[in-house]
Parts: structure tokens; C-alpha cells; sequence
């Protein structure tokens, strides 16, 4: 056995040990609920109730909430598909510049009408200037957001954008009012959970028979969120028919578990997983030393120890979109055709030569989850950089770090989403020249010159190194028998009206 292989064996016992020293499984295993009672979904993380998205990132459990109870003007199937939401109907112009959503007969918590203009109001909210929305930076193009009538809104752009639809559907784009939306779902809390059950048809003749059709139980939906240990306890227990918002960090836990390899879910969904580069001081100062402990990473030894097949490696900036990528295939980096051994002597050399000058190398702090997966991501990590004689500190994602994780799905198919997002962020490093060419593509209606302003920004942010990218992002779900409309898709999208798929 190899010493390689010897300490990624170790990294799977850690990942085991870890876990299990966490999870509060019982031995019961009851199926307490049937199949006619209501479905129970435990999602990992915190649940409020009165989660706005213009306050900022959603825990999973305030995202599946959110998109049952207060759906976008669009919203994604269980096949993570474009489906009608709010808006019943759309059309856009020949210019692909303004989107025009005929709104459905619906009505507010308090019965009161869904108008256009409270619409358009609350999507201007979204993108506002004081706005703290997860998606605000993905919205540079809009002109207008206006109701042209009670029913219509219209959202106007300075450019053609293909992918608006897209984020429209992304959950955090609900529609949400006074911390109550319009539907598809109301709901009702009952002890730590909530009670999500059809809202009624407001185009019923026969309203008393349209709130006692939303009122039967097998159409109705129990949520609760928690921490993962008590997740997968609850599903493996039988008080949760599915569990939802997985990933890597927790992935020890469902490790741990036992629960059976065909329950699990892994979505293919593209995105960013690795350390970005927060600040530029000292020996990360220079692109030549960032690039050097890009290199230094043995990424398949990293993410095998969580020993996991469906998670792969990924060394581009920018992620492989098999859905649509106009530009071609992401810029694979020149080290990328060495060995492990060659880019650890490469990353040596450079180390060794600034020590040579007389400067010293202070311990990299690293901002993970204070979580089992990222404990050990964080050990992986620590002990490639070691090889080059480089200490780190493991520090939570809230505390100041030279280096931090992102962990994002791309939230629609458009590749120059990637270099947005590792560009002139909060937490990301700036090269301005990079970032001039992300801007003029961003508005560039030509394909030609569009793809050719990518390349020339790509090109340089593979030489700035801002990031060092470990894999694809990891989502993971567990699912009973029941849930016969959870399935894998590319957007990471398992909505809770779509969980039970309806009879062919």
C-alpha cells in the first residue's frame, strides 16, 4: 500500500469516526406515517418562517418553504425544468430584451389580490441598492421592472439575456410579501414544523369544496428543519419520508448513518467548490505564489476520502456547463497535464525561492464549515500544503481568512457566471483588467466578440489566480419510495409540491 493511498484510508475513517460520534440514531425503525398521511421532509439546517431573500442567503430549509409557499413568476419542476409559477403565461420580444409575464389569479395570505404592481415592487426590492439578495449581482442588465396592468409585468433589459428565466425560478426569487407569499402551498406551524397544505383555487365556483380539497392530508406536506444527525435519524426512523440539503460538509453524517446507497440523490449540478483567495498580503502577494499552492492540491486524493464516486474533480475556473456553453470547453490550466509528484516539485520551487530572499511565510488561515466534511477538507488540504513546508489554520467561514471556501451552484447556464462570481467580489480577489473585459462581455450583444472578451478574461484570471478549485459543488437528498418525483437534476432543484410525482 502507498502512503498516498495509506492516508486516504485514514481520511475515510476520520470521515466515519467524525460522523458517527455525532449521530443520535435509534434503533426503531417504526414507518409510523403511511403512505395516506401527510409527506414528511426533513431539511438540514435552520427553519424561519419569516426568511426574506432580500436579507441575504437562504438556509435549505427557508428555501423549500419559500418555493412552495411563494414561487417566483416561474418556477422549476422536479426534473429541474421552466415551469409556470406566479406568471401563468410569458412571452418575450423579438429582441429578447423585454419579458412580459401575464400573472395567475391569485391571492395573498390575507386574501387579498395579487396585483402587478405589488409584483413589480417587490422584484424591484430584489435588486435594489440597499438589497442584501443572494442573487443581486446576477441582475447588472435590467433597465425596468414596471406593471403594465393589473395582471402584466413586464421586465425590461439593456441587453439580451437567455438565462432571466432561469433566475426567475431560483427559489429565492419568490414572491414574497409581509412574510407571506401566494402559493402553491399555505402554510401553518405546528410545534417546530410547518404544515404545508394546497392553497385554494380562488377561481373555484364552489369555494367551501375548494378549502376542504386543500385541506385533505395526503396532499399536504410536514417540514421541519434541523441539523443533519437528526435529519437522516428522523428518515431512517420513519418520521421523514425524505431529506433534503445535503452537502459535503454533512456528508459524513449520512456516511454514518447506513442508510441504504440506492436512498441517495446526488445532483449533477455545475458550479464552483474551492478556496478563493481573500486577501493578497505577504506571500500570497504574488500570482506566481498563489499559482503554486493552486498546483500544490492532489484533488482526487481530496474529495476520494469522502468516498463518494458521483463527486468529481474539477480544475477549471470556469465549470463544464453541459447544459449550454456557447464559448466551448473551460480553459484547462497548463499544470494540469503534470502528475501530482511534477506540481509539487513545481510549487517547491517557488516556495523554496522566496524563503531563499529572506521572507518569511506566515500560517494560511482557512475558512471552512465548522462541520465534519469540512474538518476534513481542511486536513487534506493543510497536508498538501505541508509538503512545501506552508502551515494553515483552520478558522469558521464568519472570521477573517486568507483563504475561503465557495461552494455555489451555478444558479442558470450563461459560463460567464463563474468569472463574475471569482472576480471583484467581497471575497474574492480584483484584477481590473479582468474584470473591464467581464463588464464589456456582460453587455455585448455580438457572440463572436462576447465569447473572444471571455476567453481574453479567462485567460488572465487562470494567470492572476484568484481561487483554487477542488471539484464540482456536491448537493445530496435522501429519498424513500414515496417520494417518487425526487430525482437528480443538473439545477439541484427538488421543489416540495413536485416531490410526489402525480400518476401517468
Amino acid at each position: 500500500m502507498t502512503a498516498e493511498t495509506s492516508r486516504t484510508g485514514a481520511g475515510k475513517s476520520l470521515a466515519t469516526r467524525a460522523a458517527a460520534a455525532m449521530l443520535l440514531f435509534s434503533t426503531a425503525s417504526c414507518g409510523l406515517f403511511g403512505e395516506q398521511g401527510p409527506v414528511r421532509v426533513a431539511a438540514i439546517g435552520p427553519l424561519n418562517p419569516a426568511a426574506n431573500p432580500i436579507n441575504g442567503e437562504l438556509s435549505a430549509p427557508n428555501v423549500a418553504l419559500l418555493d412552495a409557499t411563494s414561487q417566483g413568476l416561474v418556477a422549476y419542476d422536479g426534473d429541474g425544468q421552466i415551469e409556470p409559477g406566479l406568471a401563468e403565461r410569458w412571452t418575450v420580444t423579438k429582441d429578447g430584451r423585454s419579458y412580459i409575464f401575464r400573472i395567475r389569479e391569485a391571492r395573498w395570505t390575507d386574501g387579498k389580490k395579487v396585483l402587478a404592481k405589488d409584483v413589480a415592487g417587490i422584484l424591484r426590492s430584489y435588486v435594489g441598492p440597499n438589497s442584501r439578495h443572494p442573487l443581486k449581482d446576477d441582475f447588472p442588465e435590467i433597465e425596468a421592472i414596471r406593471a403594465m396592468t393589473e395582471s402584466v409585468v413586464e421586465i425590461r433589459l439593456l441587453v439580451p439575456q437567455p438565462e432571466l428565466l432561469e433566475l426567475l425560478a431560483q427559489p429565492s426569487m419568490a414572491i414574497v410579501r409581509k412574510g407571506g407569499g401566494w402559493g402553491p402551498m399555505r402554510a401553518h406551524k405546528i410545534g417546530r414544523a410547518m404544515l404545508l397544505s394546497p392553497a385554494p383555487d380562488p377561481l373555484a365556483e364552489d369555494p367551501e369544496v375548494a378549502e376542504a380539497a386543500a385541506r385533505n392530508p395526503a396532499a399536504a406536506i410536514e417540514l421541519i428543519g434541523t441539523d443533519a444527525p437528526r435529519a437522516l435519524a428522523r428518515f431512517k426512523n420513519g418520521y421523514a419520508d425524505g431529506v433534503l440539503g445535503g452537502r459535503f460538509s454533512t456528508l459524513p453524517y449520512y456516511v454514518a448513518s447506513n442508510i441504504g446507497r440506492a436512498r441517495l440523490v446526488v445532483d449533477p449540478a455545475p458550479g464552483l467548490f474551492g478556496l478563493a483567495f481573500v486577501q493578497a498580503e505577504g506571500f500570497l502577494a504574488t500570482d506566481n505564489n498563489r499559482d503554486a499552492l493552486v498546483r500544490l492540491i492532489r484533488r482526487q486524493r481530496v474529495i476520494g476520502a469522502f468516498g463518494l464516486s458521483e463527486w468529481n474533480t474539477q480544475v477549471t475556473l470556469r465549470p463544464v456547463h453541459h447544459l449550454r456553453d456557447d464559448n466551448g470547453p473551460p480553459l484547462l490550466p497548463g499544470w494540469a497535464e503534470y502528475d501530482d509528484a511534477s506540481r509539487i516539485a513545481q510549487a517547491k520551487r517557488v516556495v523554496d525561492a522566496w524563503r531563499r530572499a529572506g521572507r518569511d511565510i506566515a500560517p494560511l488561515k482557512i475558512a471552512v464549515p465548522d462541520l465534519p466534511g469540512g474538518r476534513i477538507l481542511f486536513a487534506y488540504i493543510a497536508a498538501d500544503f505541508a509538503q512545501v513546508g506552508i502551515e494553515c489554520v483552520r478558522v469558521s467561514m464568519k472570521e477573517k481568512a486568507d483563504l475561503k471556501l465557495i461552494d455555489e451552484v451555478a444558479p442558470h447556464d450563461d459560463p460567464i457566471w463563474a468569472l463574475r462570481r471569482l472576480s471583484c467580489r467581497p471575497d474574492t480577489l480584483c484584477n481590473r483588467e479582468a474584470q473591464n473585459l467581464i463588464d464589456q462581455a456582460t453587455l455585448n450583444t455580438d457572440p463572436t466578440q462576447r465569447a473572444e472578451q471571455m476567453a481574453q478574461a479567462e485567460k488572465i484570471l487562470e494567470r492572476y489566480a484568484p481561487f483554487i478549485p477542488l471539484a464540482t459543488p456536491l448537493r445530496w437528498s435522501v429519498t424513500s419510495q414515496r417520494l417518487t418525483g425526487l430525482r437528480a437534476n443538473a439545477h439541484s432543484q427538488h421543489p416540495l409540491n413536485r416531490l410526489v410525482a402525480p400518476p401517468k
